[in-house]
């Protein structure tokens, strides 16, 4: 009797750490990392990309969205998204220096205040503390016209012949956010 017990246990604990396995190799909401390479600029940018799943993703407390507006928000699921360059970037008057920094945003219905923080740690569920913070930035919200069912960060790189900016693109749901930099 003590043998089949022992048996069930252990099938058990293994189940669970085969679960646990299967959970971590195949998270709902996955890792991605970007790269920008244009001219001595290196940016890569690490955040986890949730999928909208029939949910509202953006809007009031009140109509319980996902992500309330003027609310804190990790800017992707799981971690913080974090930011890391070989060069110093100008986002309006402020200077990222070369580094990596979290980055985490406010989503407003019409701006969203942008963050760069100094913190390293990657579990995002609260917020960073505010002493760490480099500075924020505010950037119009736009809308889309078709829906984006994953969370994306990319970037847009500057045009040729064009001014030397380039930008970094958040698109999920009807909404897009573009931070540019130099």
């Amino acid at each position: 009797m003590k043998k089949k017990i022992l048996y069930s246990l252990l099938l058990i604990v293994a189940l669970f750490l085969v679960y646990v396995a299967y959970v971590i190799n195949n998270p709902v909401s996955p890792l991605k990392t970007v790269s920008f390479l244009e001219n001595s600029n290196d940016i890569t940018i690490t955040y986890s990309a949730p999928f909208k799943k029939n949910r509202l993703i953006f809007g009031m407390e009140s109509e319980s969205p996902l992500v309330p507006f003027n609310k804190y928000w990790r800017t992707g699921a799981n971690r913080h998204t974090m930011i890391k360059t070989n060069t110093d970037l100008k986002f309006t008057d402020n200077i990222l220096k070369a580094g990596e920094y979290s980055m985490y945003t406010v989503p407003g219905k019409n701006s969203w205040d942008i963050t760069f923080n100094s913190t390293n740690a990657y579990f995002g569920i609260s917020q960073p503390s505010s002493d760490m913070d480099l500075f924020t930035i505010s950037v119009p919200s736009n809308s889309l016209e078709e829906t984006i069912e994953q969370f994306t960060i990319d970037f847009i790189p500057s045009p040729p012949g064009g001014p030397s900016s380039s930008a970094i693109r958040l698109r999920w749901d009807l909404t897009e956010i573009v931070i540019p930099f130099n």
